[in-house]
Protein backbone atom coordinates (compact mmCIF):
# COMPACT_ATOMS: atom_id res chain seq x y z
CA UNK A 1 0.00 0.00 0.00
CA UNK A 2 3.11 2.56 0.95
CA UNK A 3 4.06 1.95 -2.64
CA UNK A 4 0.87 2.57 -4.09
CA UNK A 5 0.45 5.90 -2.04
CA UNK A 6 4.00 6.91 -2.77
CA UNK A 7 3.84 6.16 -6.94
CA UNK A 8 0.21 8.67 -7.00
CA UNK A 9 1.28 10.89 -4.56
CA UNK A 10 5.10 11.80 -4.62
CA UNK A 11 7.21 13.35 -2.57
CA UNK A 12 7.06 16.59 -4.36
CA UNK A 13 3.31 16.83 -5.24
CA UNK A 14 2.91 16.24 -1.47
CA UNK A 15 5.02 18.61 -0.35
CA UNK A 16 3.16 21.27 -2.55
CA UNK A 17 -0.45 20.12 -1.51
CA UNK A 18 0.60 20.14 2.38
CA UNK A 19 0.90 23.96 1.30
CA UNK A 20 -2.67 24.07 0.73
CA UNK A 21 -4.48 21.72 2.76
CA UNK A 22 -6.22 23.06 5.55
CA UNK A 23 -4.91 22.66 9.13
CA UNK A 24 -6.24 18.96 10.48
CA UNK A 25 -9.02 19.57 12.99
CA UNK A 26 -8.56 17.84 16.43
CA UNK A 27 -12.68 17.04 17.45
CA UNK A 28 -11.56 15.11 20.36
CA UNK A 29 -8.44 16.90 22.44
CA UNK A 30 -8.93 14.10 25.56
CA UNK A 31 -7.63 11.17 23.34
CA UNK A 32 -9.77 7.98 22.36
CA UNK A 33 -11.10 7.05 19.66
CA UNK A 34 -10.17 5.60 16.11
CA UNK A 35 -7.03 6.79 14.54
CA UNK A 36 -7.30 10.23 11.76
CA UNK A 37 -6.69 8.63 8.23
CA UNK A 38 -3.59 10.46 6.91
CA UNK A 39 -3.91 13.25 4.22
CA UNK A 40 -1.87 11.40 1.71
CA UNK A 41 -3.33 8.04 1.91
CA UNK A 42 -6.54 10.19 1.24
CA UNK A 43 -5.03 11.98 -1.44
CA UNK A 44 -3.98 8.80 -3.42
CA UNK A 45 -7.38 7.39 -2.85
CA UNK A 46 -9.06 10.83 -4.58
CA UNK A 47 -6.77 10.87 -7.52
CA UNK A 48 -7.43 7.08 -8.03
CA UNK A 49 -10.82 7.42 -8.22
CA UNK A 50 -10.04 10.18 -10.58
CA UNK A 51 -7.76 8.67 -13.13
CA UNK A 52 -9.37 5.06 -12.92
CA UNK A 53 -12.92 6.93 -13.17
CA UNK A 54 -14.36 3.86 -10.57
CA UNK A 55 -16.74 5.37 -7.90
CA UNK A 56 -16.50 5.44 -4.23
CA UNK A 57 -17.83 2.46 -3.66
CA UNK A 58 -15.45 0.24 -5.45
CA UNK A 59 -12.58 2.04 -4.17
CA UNK A 60 -10.23 -0.63 -3.17
CA UNK A 61 -9.33 -1.40 0.32
CA UNK A 62 -5.38 -1.11 -0.22
CA UNK A 63 -5.17 2.54 0.51
CA UNK A 64 -6.19 2.21 4.06
CA UNK A 65 -9.14 4.89 4.49
CA UNK A 66 -12.52 3.46 3.88
CA UNK A 67 -14.68 5.11 1.15
CA UNK A 68 -16.84 7.08 2.93
CA UNK A 69 -13.79 8.62 4.90
CA UNK A 70 -12.19 9.59 1.53
CA UNK A 71 -15.36 11.29 0.05
CA UNK A 72 -16.13 13.35 3.15
CA UNK A 73 -12.46 14.30 3.12
CA UNK A 74 -13.19 15.35 -0.95
CA UNK A 75 -16.21 16.86 -0.08
CA UNK A 76 -14.37 19.03 2.50
CA UNK A 77 -11.41 19.90 0.32
CA UNK A 78 -13.92 20.77 -2.52
CA UNK A 79 -15.86 23.40 -0.34
CA UNK A 80 -11.98 24.86 0.66
CA UNK A 81 -10.98 25.26 -3.02
CA UNK A 82 -8.34 23.24 -2.45
CA UNK A 83 -7.60 21.93 -6.17
CA UNK A 84 -7.94 24.89 -7.57
CA UNK A 85 -5.29 26.36 -4.87
CA UNK A 86 -3.07 23.22 -5.45
CA UNK A 87 -3.49 24.11 -9.55
CA UNK A 88 -2.30 27.57 -8.81
CA UNK A 89 0.45 26.63 -6.85
CA UNK A 90 1.76 24.52 -9.55
CA UNK A 91 1.25 27.07 -12.22
CA UNK A 92 3.60 29.95 -10.32
CA UNK A 93 6.18 27.09 -9.76
CA UNK A 94 5.90 26.62 -13.84
CA UNK A 95 6.23 30.04 -13.93
CA UNK A 96 8.59 31.10 -12.02
CA UNK A 97 10.86 28.23 -13.97
CA UNK A 98 9.83 30.03 -17.20
CA UNK A 99 7.68 26.79 -18.26
CA UNK A 100 4.71 29.16 -19.37
CA UNK A 101 4.15 31.15 -22.62
CA UNK A 102 1.62 33.68 -22.62
CA UNK A 103 2.34 34.87 -26.59
CA UNK A 104 0.05 32.13 -27.76
CA UNK A 105 -2.92 31.36 -25.70
CA UNK A 106 -6.21 29.84 -27.19
CA UNK A 107 -9.79 28.81 -25.51
CA UNK A 108 -12.13 26.22 -26.62
CA UNK A 109 -14.41 24.08 -24.74
CA UNK A 110 -16.06 20.17 -24.61
CA UNK A 111 -19.24 19.07 -23.83
CA UNK A 112 -20.25 15.60 -21.89
CA UNK A 113 -23.00 13.72 -21.25
CA UNK A 114 -24.30 13.99 -17.58
CA UNK A 115 -26.64 12.90 -14.98
CA UNK A 116 -29.54 15.59 -13.06
CA UNK A 117 -28.02 18.31 -11.21
CA UNK A 118 -27.21 22.15 -11.35
CA UNK A 119 -25.28 23.40 -14.31
CA UNK A 120 -26.69 20.56 -16.47
CA UNK A 121 -28.82 21.01 -19.97
CA UNK A 122 -29.76 19.95 -23.26
CA UNK A 123 -26.34 19.61 -25.28
CA UNK A 124 -27.26 20.65 -28.77
CA UNK A 125 -24.31 18.38 -30.19
CA UNK A 126 -25.95 15.06 -28.09
CA UNK A 127 -29.46 15.15 -29.73
CA UNK A 128 -30.51 16.89 -26.59
CA UNK A 129 -29.08 14.72 -23.84
CA UNK A 130 -29.02 16.25 -20.81
CA UNK A 131 -25.32 17.21 -20.30
CA UNK A 132 -22.36 19.87 -18.79
CA UNK A 133 -19.62 21.47 -20.30
CA UNK A 134 -15.93 22.28 -19.62
CA UNK A 135 -14.39 25.76 -20.71
CA UNK A 136 -10.76 26.34 -20.60
CA UNK A 137 -8.09 28.61 -21.52
CA UNK A 138 -4.31 27.53 -22.46
CA UNK A 139 -0.92 28.49 -22.90
CA UNK A 140 1.15 28.26 -26.21
CA UNK A 141 1.81 24.49 -24.85
CA UNK A 142 -1.22 23.21 -23.79
CA UNK A 143 -1.06 24.28 -20.17
CA UNK A 144 -4.28 24.84 -18.64
CA UNK A 145 -4.42 28.14 -16.84
CA UNK A 146 -8.30 29.03 -16.12
CA UNK A 147 -10.81 26.95 -16.45
CA UNK A 148 -14.45 26.42 -15.36
CA UNK A 149 -18.12 24.25 -15.66
CA UNK A 150 -21.79 25.55 -17.23
CA UNK A 151 -24.63 23.84 -18.61
CA UNK A 152 -23.89 21.77 -21.93
CA UNK A 153 -26.51 24.34 -23.88
CA UNK A 154 -24.18 27.30 -22.71
CA UNK A 155 -23.07 29.38 -25.97
CA UNK A 156 -19.04 29.12 -26.21
CA UNK A 157 -18.79 32.64 -26.08
CA UNK A 158 -20.57 33.15 -22.66
CA UNK A 159 -17.36 31.57 -21.30
CA UNK A 160 -14.29 34.01 -22.61
CA UNK A 161 -14.35 36.90 -20.17
CA UNK A 162 -15.19 34.70 -16.88
CA UNK A 163 -12.02 32.63 -17.85
CA UNK A 164 -9.98 35.30 -19.30
CA UNK A 165 -11.08 36.99 -15.55
CA UNK A 166 -10.38 33.77 -13.78
CA UNK A 167 -6.41 33.31 -14.78
CA UNK A 168 -4.77 33.81 -11.65
CA UNK A 169 -1.76 36.33 -10.98
CA UNK A 170 1.18 33.82 -11.76
CA UNK A 171 4.64 34.14 -10.65
CA UNK A 172 7.56 34.92 -13.19
CA UNK A 173 11.02 34.17 -14.13
CA UNK A 174 11.48 37.66 -14.17
CA UNK A 175 9.12 41.00 -13.30
CA UNK A 176 5.54 40.68 -11.60
CA UNK A 177 3.19 38.62 -11.49
CA UNK A 178 1.24 37.90 -14.87
CA UNK A 179 -2.34 37.04 -15.63
CA UNK A 180 -2.95 38.18 -19.32
CA UNK A 181 -2.01 36.38 -22.66
CA UNK A 182 -0.47 38.42 -25.57
CA UNK A 183 -2.67 36.53 -27.70
CA UNK A 184 -5.92 34.60 -27.59
CA UNK A 185 -6.62 32.31 -30.41
CA UNK A 186 -10.27 31.38 -30.32
CA UNK A 187 -12.85 29.84 -33.07
CA UNK A 188 -15.48 30.66 -35.22
CA UNK A 189 -17.90 30.22 -31.85
CA UNK A 190 -16.35 33.49 -30.56
CA UNK A 191 -17.07 35.44 -33.63
CA UNK A 192 -18.53 38.44 -31.71
CA UNK A 193 -17.71 42.11 -32.03
CA UNK A 194 -18.28 43.17 -28.25
CA UNK A 195 -15.73 40.22 -27.21
CA UNK A 196 -13.05 41.75 -29.67
CA UNK A 197 -13.61 44.94 -28.12
CA UNK A 198 -13.60 43.43 -24.55
CA UNK A 199 -10.24 41.99 -25.35
CA UNK A 200 -8.72 44.51 -26.87
CA UNK A 201 -9.73 47.06 -24.26
CA UNK A 202 -7.36 44.82 -22.07
CA UNK A 203 -4.73 44.97 -24.20
CA UNK A 204 -4.81 41.25 -25.60
CA UNK A 205 -4.70 40.53 -29.24
CA UNK A 206 -7.16 39.01 -30.63
CA UNK A 207 -7.06 35.42 -33.41
CA UNK A 208 -10.72 34.81 -33.63
CA UNK A 209 -11.66 32.93 -37.06
CA UNK A 210 -14.45 34.93 -38.63
CA UNK A 211 -17.70 33.08 -39.75
CA UNK A 212 -17.85 32.99 -42.80
CA UNK A 213 -14.98 34.47 -43.94
CA UNK A 214 -11.69 32.20 -42.42
CA UNK A 215 -10.68 29.34 -42.85
CA UNK A 216 -10.53 27.15 -39.80
CA UNK A 217 -7.64 25.49 -40.44
CA UNK A 218 -5.12 29.08 -40.71
CA UNK A 219 -6.14 29.29 -37.29
CA UNK A 220 -5.57 25.75 -36.29
CA UNK A 221 -2.45 26.03 -36.31
CA UNK A 222 -2.05 27.27 -33.50
CA UNK A 223 -4.73 25.99 -31.97
CA UNK A 224 -4.49 22.51 -31.78
CA UNK A 225 -2.95 22.65 -28.63
CA UNK A 226 -6.01 23.45 -26.57
CA UNK A 227 -7.71 20.27 -28.26
CA UNK A 228 -4.93 18.10 -27.16
CA UNK A 229 -5.06 19.60 -23.61
CA UNK A 230 -8.68 18.59 -23.92
CA UNK A 231 -7.68 15.03 -24.68
CA UNK A 232 -5.18 14.84 -21.53
CA UNK A 233 -7.96 16.24 -19.38
CA UNK A 234 -9.80 12.85 -20.68
CA UNK A 235 -7.23 11.04 -19.00
CA UNK A 236 -8.77 11.69 -15.95
CA UNK A 237 -11.58 9.00 -16.43
CA UNK A 238 -13.65 10.67 -14.31
CA UNK A 239 -14.09 12.95 -16.67
CA UNK A 240 -15.57 10.51 -19.42
CA UNK A 241 -18.91 11.85 -17.81
CA UNK A 242 -20.14 13.59 -15.02
CA UNK A 243 -21.28 11.53 -12.64
CA UNK A 244 -21.14 13.80 -9.39
CA UNK A 245 -24.58 15.55 -8.83
CA UNK A 246 -23.06 18.41 -7.17
CA UNK A 247 -21.43 21.26 -9.47
CA UNK A 248 -18.42 21.83 -7.21
CA UNK A 249 -17.54 18.06 -7.18
CA UNK A 250 -17.46 17.84 -10.84
CA UNK A 251 -15.67 20.96 -10.46
CA UNK A 252 -13.17 19.44 -8.26
CA UNK A 253 -12.80 16.64 -11.03
CA UNK A 254 -11.88 19.25 -13.38
CA UNK A 255 -8.94 21.03 -11.16
CA UNK A 256 -7.77 17.52 -10.30
CA UNK A 257 -6.74 16.90 -13.63
CA UNK A 258 -5.50 20.38 -14.66
CA UNK A 259 -3.18 19.77 -11.45
CA UNK A 260 -2.10 16.72 -12.56
CA UNK A 261 -1.34 18.15 -15.91
CA UNK A 262 0.81 20.52 -14.79
CA UNK A 263 2.49 18.07 -12.15
CA UNK A 264 3.23 16.34 -14.94
CA UNK A 265 4.60 19.05 -16.62
CA UNK A 266 6.70 20.07 -13.71
CA UNK A 267 8.50 16.94 -13.06
CA UNK A 268 9.49 16.24 -16.67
Amino acid sequence: MVGLVERLVADELWELFRRVVPPTEVKRPQGGGRRRSGDREVLAAVIFVATSGCTWRQLPPVFGPAWPTVYRRFAHWSRGRVWAKLHRVLLDELGARGELDWSRCAIDSVSLRAAKGPLTGANPTDRGKSGSKIHLITDRNGLPLSLGISAANTHDSLGLQPLVRGIPPIRSRRGPRRRRPAKLHADKGYDYPHLRRWLRERGIRHRIARKGAESSQRLGRHRWVVERTVSWLAGCRRLHRRYERKAEHFLAFVGIAAALISYRKLTN
